[in-house]
């Protein structure tokens, strides 16, 4: 017998990622911003190496992408995250929902769609809000490097 998902319980927990339709795959965002933060790839050892420096399209007051829709158009390299990609990217934290769910894990309790609040995210400590720089103030993109990552770079569960 196939189990029948109770209408009670949320999409999240009834619907793998393949199966979530758009809105609700969109809706997975718990808004953090850590996906809009720079990071470089030590070409030696393979290291990710997070800085405090965002996207250009970042807003940092309101932790969103100021033009998500054409993101891809003004920022080429900005990866489109897909439930086909979401294992390749080892980089992403381990508090994104999109992780938690690929790996088998529940949303936290601070996650905006189990607390009803978009705010949680921030008083938890989990976002970027108003902790980053945008790259347009840096003269050379490696400059980026001189923007250690502070602790909220630091894998989190």
């Amino acid at each position: 017998m196939i189990p029948v998902p109770s209408p009670l319980q949320p999409y999240w927990e009834t619907k793998t990622l393949v199966e979530m339709s758009t809105a609700e795959w969109e809706g997975l965002c718990d808004g953090c911003g850590l996906c809009c933060v720079i990071r470089f790839e030590d070409e030696d050892s393979g290291a990710v190496i997070p800085t405090r420096v965002h996207c250009k399209l970042f807003d940092s007051a309101a932790c969103t992408c100021a033009d998500y829709a054409n993101r891809k158009v003004q920022v080429p390299d900005c990866i489109k995250l897909t439930p086909h990609n979401i294992q390749a990217l080892a980089w992403m934290p381990k508090s994104c929902a999109y992780r938690r769910l690929h790996e088998g894990r529940t949303l936290a309790a601070w996650h905006p769609l189990v607390s009803g609040d978009p705010e949680t995210v921030h008083t938890a400590g989990v976002s970027v809000r108003g902790q980053t720089i945008s790259e347009l103030s840096l003269a050379e993109p490696e400059d980026a490097l001189d923007f250690e990552a502070p602790e909220w770079a630091v894998e989190r569960g």
